[in-house]
């Protein structure tokens, strides 16, 4: 049986084949990227994809975050050091925050696994890092804020992943970043504030509070879910957004998605959480427009409620193959895309949704369920100061390395090949500000394609103005 002392050598060795100074290697790319980006649009609603690239126009950052393909193409031409686990896939500053655990503890961790799937570690860290510079360059923070919140990041990995090296399996099973956690490590008035703030937030996004935000009654007195172009639609009234040739139009009406969606997510849920999903009878069903990169898929929003008429709020995503599945040699065990999802969610944070799992639509489309925004609160980046953006860049190193701990169980060969020193936060800096120019110069090319008419991208304006009365 190995030791800690053998493994953290094990991971020091791996340095010969690939050493760390390696790490900070991007070959500048010359390909086009606008055929990458047209391939991550393909399945998705056609009419929805140029409100997808709308959203991308923004800025370099929000272009970033909106296609995780084209950095997944860059990364597999990398080095790393040879250890394949599951990883997020889709590691940007954004995909992570606040969350309820089942016993309505708030927790902060990764919170986005649409693109889960075995691959470099590496790939998590490299996306995240770059993400922070990306972001600092878009906000105006300046040169020396961006390699700060860069070196903060990778220092809080490496500490934790040192310290997850000496823990045991069940200690870094049942460890967890808390909300009060978050707060007794504030470093500044406006961190702590920042942090107070987000639990106050948290406490409101219930499924109660969001009621008649979205939802409103009929005529008849029945409780339905409110039209709001282009973010929320029925699928058979005339406001829909769906393809006029979409299979989904064909049906009579919703309950007939609805009943097959739920036929299979029933058996993903255990006994208990089966009985209580029971008590909750359906009122509709509407499509949701999610984020930026998922924006085109599917997405539907279930309105439930108890004998009381209390609310419950499900949200049915899509699961589509991962971006990382064309880039590694390594294969997810399992076959359904909504199941790859909620396994490597369940793997990676330290708890998970009560509802979360997985079913199968018409046609065959995979799909994962969660509950919608309880108790979920994402970072308000535009409101950071340099503190309390280095605080969150922090926090966002030590959730990923406790992640990656946990889903791999080698943090000792990932501690070991990291070291003490900052030769590999010298080598990721270096690689963020690399990909920063190769984002921006991707970016050029795409507001290009955008205004010579090689793609079509709209606003959220323009989809409202097209329904007004």
């Amino acid at each position: 049986m190995t030791t800690v002392k053998d493994r953290l050598k094990l991971g020091k060795d791996a340095r010969k084949h690939c050493p760390r100074s390696s790490q900070a290697q991007h070959q500048q790319s010359e390909r086009d990227p606008i055929p990458l980006i047209r391939a991550s649009s393909e399945g998705r609603v056609q009419s929805l994809v140029a409100l997808r690239y709308g959203r991308m126009l923004v800025s370099p950052f929000t272009f970033y975050r909106g296609n995780a393909l084209l950095q997944a193409h860059d990364l597999s031409r990398t080095p790393d050091m040879g250890l394949r686990s599951t990883i997020c896939g889709d590691c940007h500053l954004m995909n992570f925050g606040g969350f309820a655990t089942p016993e309505r503890n708030l927790l902060f961790s990764v919170n986005d696994f649409d693109e889960v799937h075995p691959g470099p570690w590496e790939w998590d860290l490299k996306r995240l890092v770059a993400s922070f510079l990306i972001a600092a360059r878009d906000l105006r923070h300046g040169a020396t804020v961006e390699e700060n919140v860069c070196r903060q990041l990778i220092g809080a990995y490496q500490q934790s992943m040192a310290v997850c090296a000496e823990q045991s399996a069940l200690e870094i099973w049942y460890d967890s970043i808390t909300y009060d956690d978050l707060l007794r490590q504030a470093r500044s008035d406006n961190t702590l504030e920042h942090v107070q703030r987000a639990m106050e937030k948290a406490e409101r996004r219930t499924h109660a509070e969001l009621l008649p935000k979205i939802c409103e009654r009929d005529n008849q007195g029945r409780l339905l879910i409110r039209d709001d172009l282009p973010e929320i639609f029925h699928l058979h009234n005339t406001t829909t957004l769906l393809d006029a040739d979409d299979a989904w139009l064909r049906l009579a009406d919703w309950r007939p998605l609805y009943d097959t969606l739920m036929r299979d997510y029933r058996s993903t849920l255990a006994g208990d959480r089966r009985e209580l999903l029971a008590r909750f009878q359906v009122q509709d069903l509407a499509f949701k427009v999610v984020g930026v990169g998922s924006v085109g898929t599917r997405c539907m929003v279930a309105l439930m409620t108890d004998n009381q008429e209390r609310p419950l709020f499900l949200q049915i995503k899509e699961a589509r193959r991962s971006v990382l599945a064309d880039y590694v040699k390594s294969k997810s065990r399992a076959r359904h895309n909504g199941q790859r999802v909620v396994e490597g969610q369940r793997l990676m944070q330290s708890a998970s949704d009560l509802f979360l799992g997985w079913t199968t639509g018409p046609h065959g489309r995979h799909f994962y369920v969660r509950q919608l925004r309880d108790m979920k609160v994402s970072a308000e980046l535009e409101t950071f100061d340099d503190e309390t953006f280095a605080a969150y860049a922090r926090t966002c190193g030590r959730a990923l390395a406790r992640a990656h701990a946990k889903a791999s169980g080698q943090a000792a060969l990932i501690s070991g090949y990291i070291g003490k020193s900052d030769t590999l936060a010298d080598a990721l800096y270096q690689y963020a500000q690399a990909y920063s120019d190769q984002n921006e110069r991707d970016f050029e090319r795409f507001q290009q394609a955008c205004r010579k008419g090689r793609l079509l991208a709209r606003s959220e304006a323009d989809f409202a103005a097209d329904h007004l009365p």
